[in-house]
């Protein structure tokens, strides 16, 4: 799948067609149908990682950090571009309503009920609790998820994402609960987050009284970040809120880069090592969880998801994600990778390469429903696939 190359040099990377797709082979609608099987129809399919985007210029109040689209930043830039374009639409006022309904397309053709989780982001905040606009690449309010949800209920879910260091932190995530919220977003590596601080105890005992869960990003982050944060990715600095009865979600297994091992200072393991060691503290049965966003991307295989299909025990603790819209742009996901290393057969790589030109929301969760352990012919539970157990 190399279509994405010339579309990211160029800084664009339109890849749904505007005008509807020829259908699908009897080959990808098998497959599709295949997927299915084992799941419960009257149960909703659940993507509890799905990224709101805009391109700062609607009404939506989304904010785009302007180094993001400076030439001085070709990084940066080319990282933006593939996040707006991948979904191919024109990248103009109408953007984030445009966004919207694609997902909401893209969902209807699962053929059955879909709930789709869609993330905000907070500003990077200082620990005095000021807001640190140069260091906020990406600014996604609370407002919008929730009026999204709020337009589309039954389909999307509202993820509101609120730094603790605000000074309105507490009353924020009161308002946002008594507009339906149930998950908070973070990313502690871009919004400068140490999710060990006590400060932030009375927030995470709020969010036990209010039964929000925490859904946050943990190992290195590649996207957003700032300078001299990964540490704040730590998996471990999560007993905290773990420990005053927060439900946490991991977002990808931290399945990427490594960190001190805080049990032992000055030691260095694994972000995913730190992760499944947490799995199998008998006090967080219940509380902890992760999703399955990015661990099918290439930076990230095969190591963890061999793992988890390896330790039913860790799998079964798995929800699913797609980190829409990241398996749009495919320079992330390697089909080609999964055929020959055994995740799936030739045949299926080129079934689900169809779907993928048509649906990459469809596909993630295709590929994922479809992939095996090479020796073992071990797959992902199907309740991972389902709501938050």
């Amino acid at each position: 799948m190399l279509v994405m190359t010339l579309g990211l040099a160029l800084g664009t990377c339109a890849l749904l067609p505007a005008q509807p797709p020829k259908p699908l082979s009897p080959e990808a609608r098998a497959l599709i149908a295949k997927a299915m099987e084992g799941l419960d129809p009257a149960l909703p399919l659940v993507d509890h990682h799905t990224h709101l985007i805009g391109n700062g210029k609607g009404a939506s109040g989304i904010e785009v950090n302007p180094v993001m689209r400076s030439w001085l930043h070709p990084k940066k830039r080319l990282m933006t571009s593939a996040y707006l374009g991948g979904v191919g639409l024109p990248d103009d006022a109408h953007f984030d309503e445009a966004y919207l309904a694609r997902l909401a397309e893209m969902a209807k053709a699962f053929g059955r009920p879909v709930r789709i989780h869609l993330l905000a982001l907070d500003r990077n905040h200082r620990p005095d609790g000021t807001v640190d606009g140069e260091n906020t690449e990406f600014y996604v309010p609370n407002d919008a998820v929730l009026k999204a949800a709020e337009a589309h209920p039954g389909l999307f879910v509202p993820v509101v994402s609120i730094h603790p260091a605000r000074p309105d932190a507490l009353q924020e995530l009161d308002r946002c609960a008594d507009r339906g919220a149930r998950f908070l977003k973070w990313l502690p590596n871009a919004q400068n987050i140490d999710p060990a601080d006590p400060r932030y105890d009375a927030f995470y005992r709020r969010m036990a009284e209010r039964h929000i869960t925490l859904l946050t990003h943990a190992g290195e982050e590649k996207a957003v970040t700032i300078a001299g944060a990964q540490a704040m990715g730590n998996p471990l600095k999560l007993r905290r809120p773990l420990d005053l009865g927060v439900r946490v979600i991991i977002a990808h297994g931290a399945s990427l880069g490594m960190n001190e091992d805080l049990d032992h200072p000055g030691a260095q393991a694994s972000n995913f090592d730190l992760f499944t060691r947490l799995l199998d503290e008998p006090n967080y049965e219940g509380r902890l969880y992760a999703d399955l966003s990015a661990i099918t991307q290439a930076n990230r295989m095969p190591g963890p998801l061999t793992s988890i299909l390896e330790h039913p025990e860790w799998a079964r603790r798995f929800v699913n994600g797609s980190d829409f819209p990241l398996p749009a742009i495919d320079l992330v996901i390697w089909t080609r990778s999964f055929a020959k290393q055994g995740f799936i057969t030739k045949a299926e790589r080129k079934a689900l390469n169809e779907i993928w030109k048509v649906n990459p929301l469809l596909f993630d969760f295709v590929l994922k429903r479809t992939l095996r352990h090479p020796k073992t012919g071990a797959q992902l539970p199907a309740a991972c696939f389902g709501s938050l157990r």
